[in-house]
């Protein structure tokens, strides 16, 4: 995610000139292409040096400075600054960064972008870390790990996961006289009771459900819930019954009122909805609950399992710590990534709450971080995860779902109609990445 809200998702034209500045200034300086793993080793622990770790969630600052502070026992001599940019100007500022071999140290990457980063040789690959044995891949999830593996070289640490599940609001419930469902629901369930709670609650200003573009919470999940693909190998998978299936489902919830138009959804996201009151059910990502500490029903959230159309399924991806090919400060920020990937640093994210850490064994705290909300459902969801879509350049084609999907969510053109115009241009996108 936190607002880590893709950290994860579409990154807008700024993001997408970025990507192609970031990669004619590799090629144009000869540093295209992956980076070469250089000689690893452990420093000694009086080893003294000054690295920066860039991040873009102020809400999980107190966690890593308690992860600061344990790796400082070992190196003392090693000082961490921590340096936070709002994830809206994250990837513009790394990406100016990265033309002129100045990034941090140690920064956070997403599935979106490792490959691009990857590929154009600034970040230094984990093998001897793991080489080593201070880096344990089998430690992570798969899924994740294989996402920050770029032509079967890894370079990041999963750092955390999300998956999707829906947050609700009991009280919304309640006065609305509507009962909860239960898991196994599926999604004429999610449809019929979103419909009954806005009819209910209508002249309140509140809805049952909501869609909106934010793939990974909302219409990924339903496209591989129907058995589809957005991305297929090299080829794009809107084109497919099973994509305009899952497609479909948001355009008709916003049909039948079960959600808020997309012109409110544009005026207003839907997880302002939710946090605001007025919004009974919230597909959103294991992050959210960082946000849901201090609003006025905080008692009454809880967490269902996202229902279920041909089959069970939901997007998971999180956030890896990676370190820049041109650290001056190398030996010091792979100390501090191999820490960061290790069961102590890990566990004491957890506790705080904010994220579920990666480590396999350490996501207790973080279900029990919110006694009345069942936050084992993303844990759970880790049995029928599918990962992020992504590919070399996720922003160009990013910004092809952000043009053309709002027009079949809105009823203003047929989804099998947008989805076919998507895929064509989609596939455009694809076919230059492979040049």
């Amino acid at each position: 995610m936190t607002q880590q809200r893709f950290h994860r998702r579409a990154l807008g034209a700024l993001a997408i000139a970025g990507a192609v500045a970031l990669t004619a200034s590799a090629c144009s300086a000869g540093s295209g292409g992956a980076a070469a793993p250089q000689e690893y080793a452990a420093p000694d622990s009086d080893l003294e040096a000054t690295i920066t770790y860039g991040l873009w969630d102020q809400n999980q600052v107190p966690a890593i400075e308690e992860n600061i502070a344990a790796f400082n026992e070992k190196y003392p001599n090693i000082t961490v600054n921590v340096s936070v940019t709002p994830f809206s100007e994250y990837w513009t500022k790394l990406q100016t960064q990265a033309s002129s071999d100045t990034l941090p140290d140690v920064f956070w990457m997403n599935g979106p972008n490792i490959q691009l980063y990857a590929l154009n040789g600034k970040l230094e690959p984990i093998t001897g870390a793991v080489d080593a044995g201070d880096i344990d891949p089998a430690a992570y999830p798969e899924s994740l790990v294989d996402l920050y593996t770029v032509d079967d070289v890894s370079y990041g640490v999963p750092k955390d996961f999300d998956t999707i599940g829906v947050w609700i609001n009991k009280e919304l419930f309640e006065q609305a006289g509507v009962a909860i469902p239960e898991a196994g629901w599926t999604w004429d369930d999610f449809q019929s009771t979103a419909a009954e709670i806005s009819t209910a609650l209508a002249a309140d200003g509140v809805y049952g459900g909501a869609g909106g573009m934010d793939g990974q919470t909302t219409y990924y999940n339903t496209i591989l819930q129907a058995g589809g693909q957005v991305i297929d190998g090299d080829s794009s998978g809107y084109d497919t019954p099973e994509a305009q299936a899952g497609i479909q489902f948001w355009a008709d919830l916003i049909a039948s009122g079960g959600s808020p138009t997309m012109a409110q959804l544009t005026d207003t996201s839907a997880d302002q909805w939710f946090t605001s009151g007025k919004l009974a059910m919230y597909w959103g990502g294991s992050w959210f609950r960082s946000a849901l500490g201090d609003v006025p029903f905080a008692d009454s959230v809880d967490v269902l399992p996202l229902p279920q159309g041909e089959q069970q399924a939901t997007v998971i991806h999180g956030v890896s710590n990676v370190v820049a090919a041109a650290s001056k400060n190398k030996q010091a920020a792979q100390a501090f990534q191999a820490f960061l990937a290790s069961e102590e640093a890990q566990r004491q994210q957890g506790e705080f709450g904010s994220i579920i850490p990666a480590y396999d064994g350490t996501q207790d705290s973080f279900a029990e971080s919110m006694p009345q909300a069942n936050l084992q459902v993303f844990i759970d969801a880790l049995d029928y995860a599918q990962p992020l879509p992504v590919s070399a350049n996720t922003a160009a084609w990013n910004a092809l779902e952000s043009e053309l999907l709002p027009q079949a969510f809105s009823g203003e053109r047929p989804v099998d109609e947008v989805t076919a115009e998507l895929a064509e241009k989609m596939n455009a996108a694809l076919a230059e990445e492979a040049r």
